[in-house]
């Protein structure tokens, strides 16, 4: 697999990377570990050298899993991982700390649970309005210097708060959910990190899998889904929606692919500092994604798509209010 840097420093990696949430989080009940940890060495085995995780997901199971997963092949990979939540209270319940003391604790329980000496990326998950972001920065500043981290991340900021975070430490990248129905980075995030020099990591490349055409409005998510509450994936809504992925679909029928990994290409033709990292707990699926990386749209199909998406009005919010409203600070 081709590799990309993201933005101007020295963090290098593979084209598309394994975002590992779903393993443990989010997505119903958590995958069987040992089936995860094959999943995550095929992928290692496909050339993805890119990894996320972060102590939120599960909480805090996720990172033992990658980090046994990747354990033998530790030099050969990138982990990144993140901060920003206070989960005493067992379960992230959108409470957030990122005060200097607790950057610094999670720090040293991640690298544990890990079981590395450095983290390669280290997002703030999100921006805490009661820490000045200078703050933030400067504690990161610090852990890199004492070895402890590599680069610094952020997670769905806004504009002003990747500059003044830069203006202390360089922002290696940016995750920002991106895909072909939310194009919201375009507006400002995207413009920034090219002038400062930053990468875009995508999150939800897939459209929480409703790009890849294989979810309709009769299906039924597990209890413990948290699609259940995403206004974008109501029954009324994946009806109206459908029509994006019919579209993206004949588009993916002319190229000899699916509409997932004609979604991952078209993320991929945008910017060459650009790294979605899509998820998945299957096999077949991984190696489906890891495809889309030999998936070329031409300038003609490019064309095509930006049609698609002027005519096809996507339907519903990404997020809850309650959850939104913690995004682009």
């Amino acid at each position: 697999m081709e590799t990309r840097r993201l933005g101007d420093g020295d963090l290098e990696v593979s084209a598309i990377g394994l975002g590992c949430m779903g393993m443990s989080f989010g997505y119903g009940p958590p995958a069987d570990d040992d089936e995860m940890i094959g999943l995550i060495r095929r992928a290692v085995e496909l050339g993805v050298t890119f990894f996320d995780t972060a102590e939120a997901y599960g909480p805090f199971t996720n990172e033992t899993l990658v980090g046994k997963a990747l354990a033998p092949v530790r030099d050969q990979v990138v982990i990144a991982t993140k901060f920003g939540f206070d989960l005493e209270a067992g379960r992230p319940q959108h409470g957030l700390d990122s005060r200097p003391e607790h950057i610094r604790d999670v720090v040293d329980a991640s690298l544990g649970r890990l079981g590395i000496e450095t983290i390669d990326l280290l997002y703030q998950h999100r921006v805490d309005p009661d820490v000045p972001i200078e703050d933030v920065a400067g504690t990161v500043k610090e852990l890199i210097e004492e070895g402890k981290v590599r680069h610094f991340g952020l997670s769905e900021p806004g504009a002003e708060t990747i500059r003044r975070a830069h203006a202390v430490q360089p922002v290696a990248a940016v995750q920002s959910e991106y895909s072909l129905w939310w194009r919201r980075p375009e507006h400002e995030i995207l413009p920034v990190l090219e002038e400062l020099g930053s990468g875009l990591v995508p999150f939800s490349p897939l459209g929480k899998g409703f790009l890849t055409g294989t979810i309709t409005e009769s299906t039924t998510f597990a209890s413990d889904d948290f699609r259940n509450v995403v206004p974008r994936l109501s029954a009324e809504a994946r009806r109206a929606n459908q029509a994006l992925v019919d579209r993206i679909g004949e588009i993916a029928a002319c190229k000899e692919a699916t509409p997932g990994q004609v979604a991952i290409a078209w993320l991929l033709a945008q910017k060459p500092w650009i790294v979605p990292i899509p998820g998945t707990t299957k096999v077949h699926r991984l190696e489906e994604n890891v495809a889309a990386t030999a998936v070329e749209l031409t300038d003609e199909d490019l064309r095509e798509i930006s049609g698609v998406l002027e005519t096809v009005a996507v339907q519903g919010e990404r997020y809850p209010e309650r959850i939104e409203e913690m995004t682009g600070r």
